[in-house]
């Protein structure tokens, strides 16, 4: 058996109720959801408030399909009431996009309806890209965690280190955890009501967000069909020349505890590609053991800040990964400073 909330305060699965100024503070609720069939894709579905203007939190959605359409919105709404029948603080939403906490650690539920830019990934190459053409999408789906949730700052005496500093714990923004999930729901995005199970990674992060110091990372996670998995998030040496700074992850084998793990090659963002790049990792324990997890992508949606930004481009994709026999669709994310990496155009 697994401890499913990794030692951590239910409560802190609950919602903010009183409003926040402190600048840079963040709340937000994410996930990366993978349709089983790979058949759509959500590299990121999100609902994040940030002060000072903390009664009007963000969407952050990106919605992908094989074929190279691409949905994606950002905007501001005004928030929903946090309280639930329950009369807890479990429900965060903004706009037509919600989350639930049913039960802490156990079962969460989010819903959407409305209509998103949409268009051809290769169209939104661009710094700031727009458009004016929307699609309609609804859903509804039931999510819940099968691996114990990885706890930034929590796997290694060097993460816990680096964490307290105050560098990657800021640009992490706070107290924040991340935790694989199936997932089961409806979706409507082409006219008609499609069943589906799947994944997800979601993320939970609340506290004070900063990204000055933010030069890239690379971000993977999946779990397969036996309840084998992995995940990890690492920072380049962008200033001293090493491949890596912060290295922090996990390898998990199905029951028990997440085995604490550091990335020994990653995939680096290099250039914009929709689909068919390969992004295998290798993870090793501290013991020594090594992991590879095979990986290719199939699908995501680019974000191209503008050339006088100190943000790095960044890239939120779907990967189909193998490991020992399995396969399993997962999430990937990656940024790179614009001087280590190969441009649009």
């Amino acid at each position: 058996m697994s401890d499913l909330t990794g030692g951590k305060d239910p409560a802190f699965e609950y919602f903010i109720t009183e409003k926040q100024t402190e600048p840079g503070m963040q709340e937000g609720f994410n996930w990366w959801l993978w349709d089983d069939q790979g058949r759509f894709a959500f590299p990121r579905c999100a609902v994040e408030a940030m002060a000072p203007d903390w009664d009007h939190p963000h969407i952050e959605m990106g919605f992908v399909t094989p074929e190279g359409r691409v949905m994606r919105q950002n905007v501001a709404a005004p928030r929903h009431k946090e309280t639930g029948a329950n009369g807890k603080a479990s429900h965060f939403g903004t706009g037509g996009l919600w989350f639930e906490v049913v039960e802490p650690f156990k079962r969460y539920k989010s819903g959407f309806s409305g209509a998103v830019p949409s268009g051809p990934w290769d169209e939104m190459l661009v710094p700031g890209y727009a458009t004016q053409k929307l699609a309609p999408l609804r859903f509804e789906i039931e999510a819940w965690p099968v691996v114990p949730p990885f706890i930034q700052g929590t796997m290694s005496k060097d993460a816990r280190e680096r964490m307290a500093k105050g560098g990657e714990a800021l640009a992490m923004g706070g107290d924040r955890l991340e935790q694989l999930c199936r997932v089961k729901g409806v979706i409507n995005w082409e006219g008609k009501d499609v069943e589906f199970t799947g994944g997800a990674l979601r993320i939970r992060r609340k506290g004070v967000r900063k990204l000055q110091e933010f030069f890239g990372h690379a971000w993977q996670s999946a779990v397969f069909p036996s309840g084998k998995a992995f995940g990890y998030i690492a920072y380049p040496g962008y200033k001293s020349g090493k491949e890596y700074d912060y290295n922090e992850g996990f390898v998990y084998l199905g029951e028990g505890d997440l085995i604490p793990a550091r990335a020994v090659k990653s995939p680096w963002l290099k250039d914009f590609q929709y689909s068919g790049e390969d992004v295998t990792c290798v993870m090793e324990t501290e013991d020594g053991r090594r992991f590879t997890f095979g990986g290719k992508t199939t699908g995501g949606v680019p974000s191209i800040p503008p050339a006088e930004s100190q943000f790095p481009p960044l890239h939120q994709m779907i990967a189909h990964y193998s490991f020992e026999g399995e396969t399993a669709y997962g999430m990937i994310e990656r940024s790179t400073m614009r001087d280590k990496m190969k441009m649009p155009g």
